[in-house]
């Protein structure tokens, strides 16, 4: 069974300014962006016009290394920069998703509940009781 696990770095609207700079400075190679308005469930239709253009997700190619940028909906200038990086895991089956979203989950806490999005049969967020965040996602059967 095989699992890849990737850098995940959230920002408070600069994702768009970092990809620019890590183009420069690293010689990434930006692979996909997506904004919160742009996704196809348009859940980013409810949010105020300045959340919408803020960036989803992105996928840079660094060498052989993917790197994942993205804004978080946080606003305020307090966020909290111990989250600034995260992890993504991605498995490739629900069933291992789930097992590892419930690991993580003992004595931490939930910050996406475990489910169905447009990009992931099953997704989520949480914080393990190190205050590392993770992101859990199932990779897409093509």
């Amino acid at each position: 069974m095989s699992f890849q696990i990737t850098p995940f770095i959230m920002l408070n609207g600069q994702a768009e300014e970092a990809i620019d700079f890590y183009e420069t400075a690293l010689g990434a190679k930006t692979l996909f962006k997506q904004t919160y308005g742009e996704a196809p469930d348009a859940s980013g239709d409810t949010l105020p016009p300045g959340l919408r253009s803020r960036l989803a997700h992105s996928v840079l190619k660094i060498g052989e290394a993917d790197l994942f940028v993205a804004d978080s909906l946080e606003t305020t200038a307090s966020a909290d920069r111990n989250e600034t990086v995260q992890v993504c895991i991605t498995t490739p089956d629900a069933e291992t998703t789930r097992r590892f979203f419930d690991a993580l989950s003992e004595g931490g806490q939930t910050v996406f509940p475990l489910q169905q999005v447009h990009f992931s049969e099953a997704y989520g967020m949480v914080k393990d009781r190190f205050g590392v965040t993770f992101h859990l996602f199932t990779q897409r059967r093509q």
